[in-house]
């Protein structure tokens, strides 16, 4: 049996990030997440990923039944996305975190992780309904001679899809930079049901992300510009070729994937010790002075 490569399966994931119908809402959804929680970003970011391997995965490990359900429902997929984009866009706003206990107020210090995970559930399955994305992965891992290494493929690919978005979060928490007084400075405040919002500049950008999102999102399905066509069949090959093209590179060192293994294992315990390290800085920032030893 022929065996894709772990590390060529990260690179095609990699790939299928562009593909048009998967990067249109992925990224815009990952970007306005981050301007909406200002802070612990790479903690969201690995909340992010985890709703989109969630519906990655059954595919890969071969539930046929759902990918034809992803790709029945594909405009139905992107119509609801747009609308969950502009309700997380209102929310975004108003800086109301979820879940709200049915009443709307505000917890600043609090991570808003039900609305992470659900955008990730959502950029996972219109990922799935992206046919390039999906028949990439689906190929990838049936020709993997076990359950086992057909489950290494797939989560090697998904990671593939979702590393450009840890690096840039990486980046952003390190150089601080959603810290610039910009983000921070007050806008207005909001009287809504006698509760007092204040609007600051990041929340207006998460808004204009989300909301601007969800209407393209809706209006192009809807003209049939984000339909699934024939078209797309290349971005399928492009993707299947390079993970081929990679393999047969990978197959001339040994072990190149058991190094890649490792690679990505450290490379999730940076991102884990990051974050660590980013709450124990804010928890002494809130000591005072006087009080810390």
């Amino acid at each position: 049996m022929y065996q894709i490569s772990l590390f060529a399966a990260f690179i095609a994931g990699m790939v299928a990030l562009f593909a048009p119908c998967c990067i249109t809402y992925l990224f815009p959804a990952y970007l306005g997440n981050v301007f909406k929680e200002k802070s612990h970003v790479i903690g969201m970011t690995l909340v992010y990923s985890a709703g989109i391997f969630v519906v990655m995965l059954p595919v890969v490990l071969g539930a046929k039944v759902l990918s034809d359900l992803f790709f029945s429902l594909h405009d139905y997929t992107y119509v609801i996305g747009g609308f969950i984009m502009i309700i997380i866009g209102f929310f975004s706003f108003l800086g109301v975190k979820l879940p709200m206990n049915f009443r709307f107020h505000q917890k600043q210090n609090k991570n808003d992780i039900a609305s992470t995970f659900t955008l990730g559930i959502f950029s996972g399955i219109t990922s799935a309904c992206c046919a390039p994305v999906l028949l990439g992965v689906m190929t990838l891992s049936a020709v993997s001679p076990s359950i086992l290494l057909a489950l290494g493929v797939g989560l090697a690919y998904v990671l593939g899809m979702v590393t450009p978005l840890y690096i840039a979060s990486f980046f952003i928490q390190k150089k601080n930079i959603l810290e610039n007084p910009i983000f921070k400075k007050r806008v207005m405040t909001v009287s809504i049901a006698g509760n007092i919002y204040p609007i600051f500049v990041s929340n207006i950008i998460a808004c204009v992300v989300f909301v601007t999102t969800g209407f393209l999102m809706i209006g192009l399905t809807l003209t049939g510009n984000l339909s699934m066509e024939m078209g797309e069949v290349a971005v399928t090959k492009q993707i299947n070729q390079v993970a081929l093209t990679v393999t047969e590179f990978v197959r001339r060192i040994p072990g190149l994937d058991f190094a890649f293994v490792i690679l990505a294992g450290y490379g999730l315990y940076r991102l884990i010790k990051a974050q660590k390290d980013s709450k124990k800085k804010s928890s002494s920032e809130k000591i005072p002075p006087c009080c810390q030893k």
